[in-house]
């Protein structure tokens, strides 16, 4: 059995003094929405109740996919780094960016500089740092790269075309060593997605045909703020879609509160079977406890 744990969107949050030259620029829009709006919903609490009773479990590894921090300041880079640690060590976590995370363009070389650890891994180009991949057992994590600065008011993502012959080629190594194969992308693959020329994910007929010809196990994204199950087709049918809902979302902020997710792997005779256990607290209470468990594959 391998267990891997999921969370997304911890928007850490970030109290230290904003100069003026720091906002002149797509900042402004994201340090006015954070003071009107997301910094009220997103409560530090609900972040370290959720980590604390997720350190309980017994896990092997765990996926991050994206946005950590809110507007790219290189303070939040290093505040970003402190928790990472706190949380688990590199050879434990994986991470990648989020659409906040490269919030301006000098968000992507700090992130290279204070987050690579938990970026790491093999790559299918040693030229380009996504996609990359991860063995944990019997279980391949393997992390793409929806991230990019946009103006203001977008928050949408790319896929390239550069990107999917990469993953092309980490989905079928991964195939052919046996492993259970699962594609960590921040922006949501689907259609379903409200103002979706503003918040999707651009050019995402690519990542859906490599994943229709060549296939995974389960995809795993963040972004929305919401958990739900979807899923895109694959080779030899259905593939599970897996959206999680913001990691420190208060349980009274009038958006869905914030949520784990374990998957539960297990081989048997070859095939595997792969079991979603959610956990979170409740639209208005204070517990976290087991919302849901689902049998995936």
């Amino acid at each position: 059995m391998t267990t891997i744990a999921h969370i997304s969107d911890v928007h850490l949050p970030y109290h230290e003094k904003i100069t003026l030259p720091q906002l002149l620029n797509k900042r402004i829009t994201g340090y006015l929405n954070w003071k009107l709006n997301r910094g009220h919903a997103i409560e530090n609490t609900a972040l370290k109740s959720l980590m604390a009773h997720l350190k309980t479990q017994q896990y092997d590894h765990l996926a991050i996919t994206g946005d950590l921090i809110n507007l790219s300041l290189e303070q939040e880079f290093a505040l970003g780094q402190q928790w990472l640690k706190t949380i688990e060590p590199p050879s434990r976590a994986m991470l990648i960016p989020g659409n906040h995370d490269i919030y301006v363009p000098s968000g992507k070389s700090y992130m290279a500089h204070y987050w690579h650890e938990y970026m790491e891994g093999e790559q299918a180009d040693e030229r380009h740092p996504f996609p990359f991949w991860r063995q944990v057992n019997d279980v391949a994590l393997i992390g793409c790269n929806s991230a990019i600065a946009t103006p203001p008011f977008f928050a949408n993502g790319t896929f390239s075309r550069r990107q999917e012959k990469l993953l092309e080629k980490l989905l079928i190594k991964t195939k052919e060593m046996g492993l259970f194969r699962i594609v960590m992308i921040h922006h949501p693959p689907h259609d379903d997605v409200m103002n979706i020329w503003r918040r999707g994910l651009t050019n995402r007929h690519r990542f859906k045909r490599v994943i229709k010809k060549h296939g995974a196990d389960l995809i795993l994204h963040g972004h929305l703020h919401k958990s739900e199950i979807k899923s895109l087709p694959g080779p030899e049918g259905e593939i599970p879609l897996i959206g999680i809902a913001s990691a420190s979302m208060g349980p009274n902020a009038g958006q869905p509160p914030a949520r784990y997710n374990l998957y539960k792997i297990e081989k048997l005779n070859e095939k595997f079977s792969c079991t979603l256990h959610e956990y979170g607290y409740h639209r208005f209470g204070d517990e976290i406890e087991k919302r849901s468990e689902l049998v995936l594959t």
